[in-house]
């Protein structure tokens, strides 16, 4: 027979693994991640903690209801860009669907007015990267929580990026997350650059357009997207390490001005896709 203190004492133990186990399960839960099916959005860390993005939750209702007037107008704005599908601005949606490097910097070097990369602006291009991931990943409380089917999928169609169309079927289609990167960055952008805040915010417009074009996305979820990259980028500017990096872009955009610029023939090109309807 054990003794009353030997007793006492495995109770005791029992008591503290039990509280051990509970705290485990309690830390594990306050850490659930959701799922993050888009790997752009793991490029690099981003600036804020997962429970301070703007929560998609709170900020965004549900996708579209079957044979809704929202419904209806997804796909009348589906239909209006068929036109534009194996033209230039098809091929310019294809190079939007590229979330990574050095493509992404590229995208935004012509509305820039500087060849955005990692030698002549580092500081600019490393926080493309960071805020990446807070754009990307302030979507996925809605996109898992309601996991819609996208436009090619629905209508039985390819997307004009073949390569991309097996994570695009098992990744929500509401919000875009591509849009709100596009979106957001054209808003930080505009902040580093005001001198060409317009060309940097038509061009981040033209950017979640392309993923209608692109049939990967329905119009509204490029709306809704467009919400959750302006509600990151609010949140961002209380973040003093990104305020610190984006001081240290201005100047290196201030001093690129003079230097290395894009590809003259590459922006008209860009121009001229843009313009097409």
């Amino acid at each position: 027979m054990p003794t009353t203190e030997t007793a006492m004492r495995t109770a005791h133990l029992a008591l503290l693994a039990w509280f051990a186990l509970c705290g485990q399960a309690l830390a594990q839960a306050g850490e659930a991640q959701p799922k993050v099916t888009d790997p752009h959005f793991k490029i690099a860390p981003g600036y804020l903690k997962r429970s301070d993005l703007p929560d998609s939750l709170a900020l965004l209702g549900p996708p579209p209801a079957a044979d809704s007037a929202a419904l209806a107008r997804d796909e009348e704005a589906r239909r209006a860009t068929l036109p534009l599908r194996n033209t230039e601005r098809w091929t310019l949606a294809r190079t939007d669907a590229d979330l990574a490097f050095p493509q992404a910097a590229d995208n935004f070097s012509c509305a820039m007015g500087v060849k955005i990369d990692a030698r002549q602006t580092p500081r600019l291009y490393a926080m493309m990267q960071k805020v990446l991931s807070d754009f990307g990943l302030s979507t996925y409380g809605v996109k898992n929580k309601y996991n819609r089917v996208r436009p090619f999928v629905v209508h039985n169609e390819a997307t004009c990026r073949a390569d991309q169309e097996a994570i695009l079927r098992s990744d929500g289609s509401y919000p875009s997350g591509h849009t709100a990167a596009g979106w957001g960055w054209a808003l930080v952008f505009a902040q580093i650059n005001p001198e060409r805040s317009n060309e940097l915010l038509k061009r981040g417009l033209a950017f979640g357009q392309s993923r209608v074009i692109c049939d990967a996305h329905w119009q509204s979820d490029v709306d809704a997207g467009r919400i959750m990259g302006a509600a990151t980028v609010a949140r961002l500017q209380t973040d003093p390490t990104f305020l610190a990096d984006m001081k240290a872009a201005k100047a290196e955009v201030k001093a690129a001005k003079a230097k290395r610029l894009p590809s003259t023939a590459e922006c008209a090109a860009e121009a001229a896709a843009l313009s097409a309807r």
